[in-house]
């Protein structure tokens, strides 16, 4: 028998593409955006157990131990565990997701909903987030239900429902994590699979969404004195909203350790109003964006913070800056003032500062540079679902994710992992 790598280099690149285009064609029957769109990942887990079970306990066919744990039905995770000689000695995968967002398919310049092939890239959607990490990862899992290697340390891989869309819990890793079935995954790296670049992504950003609303005068523009602008109130009330951020969350002396990209930030993405001619100021406006943070600062704290900024601005809307002559927030002859209410997603996300002293990152750090010839660890202020929670229970977690190099990924992991080996 030769060693790990020789066996996983003899990973089979036509199996692999079989199978996710099995899965890629599930991929219209699982999009995540409720109340339109529930997913039923049930039918990408079938596709992996028929896969695995041939090489489970469960059919006295291989080593692996098996298990399809569903909490609302239809939408199952699949746990799949390849034991190790030495107890207490695991690592694991996890947050390869049978879930996608959605694609439509009209703004696409091939069918979404199934699996083609362009020179060396793998299109449909699924492919990179995240079923063709599943279909890569059953593969691997696979292979050694087939090879049954002596290894000292247990692998398990983790295939989770419900990732793209938090609006609905009970379902996936979080209901997992809630029974107790991954806590022995605490005593090893646990490897979130779920970025989409090849190097170590090391940090993520916490993710505030909201929403401003402004309330003014409604009033014909050539009489601007009689209106309360609500889009100029608008714009210098996020102004001062943002200057009070920067002001409270300045770039942290860890994001260069880290590599972030940019630092924490503050800004709308979406402004919205009733309608009207051009001649009308409106009544009211809305602007919405969100809040990237470090995951050195609290989001709970910045969600805070920025609730009292609003409600100092609206104490004190007399001297917000204005614009113009005429341009007023206050009608002291009418007793109006112009407000503001600030609103939320009922979800704010933490971001993640992986463990640099993690063994669990140095392999991965030396696995990168051999496959890829360099390693360059990066930090984006972009956030992931769920990885927080984990890490906030204990976990040792480390994202990555690879595509085909993936592969080579696995095997060095195992080679560089001391004697893992045991034959």
């Amino acid at each position: 028998m030769g060693t790990v790598k020789e066996l996983l280099d003899q990973l089979d690149k036509d199996s692999f593409v079989s199978l996710l285009s099995k899965l890629i064609r599930e991929s219209k029957h699982v999009q995540n955006n409720p109340p339109e769109l529930i997913p039923e990942e049930d039918r990408v887990a079938r596709h992996v157990l028929d896969a695995l079970l041939p090489y489970s306990t469960t059919t006295g066919g291989g080593p692996l131990i098996v298990n399809h744990v569903t909490y609302v039905q239809g939408r199952g995770n699949v746990i799949v565990e390849y034991p190790g000689t030495v107890p207490g000695k695991i690592m694991s995968f996890v947050g390869c997701h049978m879930d996608v967002v959605t694609a439509n398919p009209d703004e696409w310049d091939f069918d979404p909903f199934s699996l083609s092939i362009d020179g060396d890239r793998l299109r449909g959607r699924g492919t990179t987030d995240c079923l063709g990490h599943v279909a890569l990862v059953t593969e691997l899992m696979r292979r050694l239900g087939e090879t049954k290697p002596k290894l000292k340390t247990t692998v398990v891989a983790v295939f989770i429902a419900n990732e793209e869309n938090s609006s609905i819990l009970g379902v996936g890793v979080d209901e997992l994590v809630k029974h107790g079935l991954l806590n022995k995954l605490k005593e090893g790296p646990l490897y979130w699979i779920d970025t989409a670049d090849k190097q170590p992504c090391i940090g993520t950003g916490g993710l505030i969404a909201w929403r401003l609303g402004t309330t003014g005068k409604l009033f014909h523009s050539g009489l601007a004195h009689k209106a309360i602008n609500p889009l100029e109130l608008s714009m210098e009330a996020l102004k001062e909203i943002q200057m009070r951020f920067y002001r409270d969350f300045p770039p942290h002396p860890k994001e260069q350790v880290y590599k972030f990209a940019t630092p924490s930030t503050m800004k709308s993405t979406q402004w919205s109003y009733p309608g009207g001619g051009i001649s009308q100021i409106p009544y009211e406006c809305t602007v919405a964006g969100d809040v990237r943070l470090t995951p050195f600062y609290s989001a709970t704290d910045a969600r805070k913070k920025l609730q009292e900024y609003v409600d100092d601005i609206n104490a004190n809307m007399e001297k917000l800056d204005t614009r113009g002559p005429v341009s007023k927030y206050v009608l002291p002859e009418e007793n109006l003032r112009g407000s503001l209410t600030i609103s939320f997603d009922d979800e704010i996300m933490s971001g993640v500062a992986c463990d640099l002293d993690s063994r669990g990152f140095h392999v991965l750090c030396k696995a990168t540079e051999e496959v890829v010839g360099y390693v360059k660890p990066y930090s984006i202020t972009g956030s992931l679902p769920l990885i927080r929670e984990l890490q906030d229970e204990g976990f040792d977690v480390q994202t990555a994710g690879y595509g085909m190099v993936f592969l080579l990924f696995y095997s060095e992991i195992w080679n560089l992992d001391f004697s893992l080996l045991n034959y």
